[in-house]
């Protein structure tokens, strides 16, 4: 098949099975950097821009702004180039160097606040892409965290084809959680499909999602999943249960994954894969899907680096 551009042939990726972590063999992961971009950030792009199109929201030679960890970025960028729109994304400063430079690499235009402020500041990554938006003509902000169109992507196209991959036996969907879009939209397919199909998030310590308090809500150092705050894009009624993993859990499955899969993926896919072995312990006659939300590439200066592990308190193996 020969694509028309690049945003066309997002998605459609492969599921592998996670059997040299998981000899049991009933955990199988969706490997998600095999799209243009590297993510899964480029399902929920290409869905919310052709919403803002459909809507008038977004004219010809308009521009698009949004804040985020990196990988939406990306696939806005994708589409912004394809489709003839100047792209500008704010990014907390804990965002590795690699994807903001992945940024600029697409002609994006970014701007780093500090990590540690809130969403109502005006100074933080939230605030400042709301601020832009009102001083740009044209502008608009797809809003990843209240965009329908987020979980939408994922109904239309990550449930269906892990139900299709799967021979309709999954019988476990993990994921990890930040705007919850993936979750939300691939689990309430799977659910459709088949009600008896469980839905797990995979959560970092210190997100809101699994935090026992608001009080314990705190950073952490895996990047592009939690929250601390609660996204409208998360439907609590699809998920049936939380897993929570440390920073250093993610970081060790993470290197793991590279060494014994062959999988480059990132500190969220790590977690992720951390959490899901848990469950497919608890499920071993289920087949347990896990989501690889991206690539290791745009965490070399980080998890990849044994000097920022061991800086930042974490063991090398």
């Amino acid at each position: 098949m020969i694509y028309d551009n690049a945003a066309a042939a997002i998605g459609n990726t492969p599921l592998v099975r996670l059997s040299r972590v998981h000899p049991p063999g009933n955990l199988v992961g969706k490997v998600e950097y095999m799209s243009p971009g590297g993510s899964i950030k480029e399902r929920i792009a290409v869905s919310m821009i052709d919403r803002a199109e459909e809507l008038g929201l977004l004219e010809p030679g308009g521009t698009i702004i949004e804040p985020t960890s990196g990988n939406t970025g990306v696939g806005l960028a994708i589409v912004g180039a394809v489709r003839g729109y100047r792209v500008i994304c704010t990014v907390p400063d804990k965002v590795s160097k690699e994807k903001q430079d992945l940024l600029r690499a697409y002609g994006v235009e970014v701007i780093e606040t500090p990590t540690e402020l809130l969403p109502d500041d005006p100074d933080s990554y939230y605030g400042v892409a709301r601020r832009l938006v009102e001083e740009i003509p044209g502008a608009y902000s797809p809003n990843q965290y209240k965009n329908p169109a987020n979980p939408q992507a994922h109904y239309l196209t990550t449930g269906p084809e892990t139900w299709e991959q799967t021979d309709g036996r999954v019988g476990v969907l993990t994921a990890g959680v930040g705007t919850g879009g993936t979750i939300t939209g691939a689990g309430r397919f799977l659910k459709e499909m088949n009600p008896d199909v469980l839905v797990i998030g995979i959560d970092p310590q210190g997100s809101i999602f699994t935090a026992p308090s608001e009080a314990q809500v705190h950073q952490y150092d895996v990047e592009g999943v939690g929250e601390d705050f609660w996204p409208e894009t998360l439907d609590p009624g699809v998920v049936d249960g939380y897993r929570v993993v440390t920073d250093a859990e993610s970081f060790a499955m993470t290197r793991r994954l590279a060494r014994s899969e062959g999988l480059l993926v990132g500190g969220s896919g790590g977690m992720a894969v951390h959490g899901a072995m848990q469950v497919a312990v608890e499920y071993p006659d289920r087949l347990v899907v896990v989501i690889l939300p991206d690539s290791g590439r745009g965490y070399l200066s980080k998890v990849f680096n044994d000097d920022w592990m061991r800086t930042h308190g974490y063991e090398v193996d």
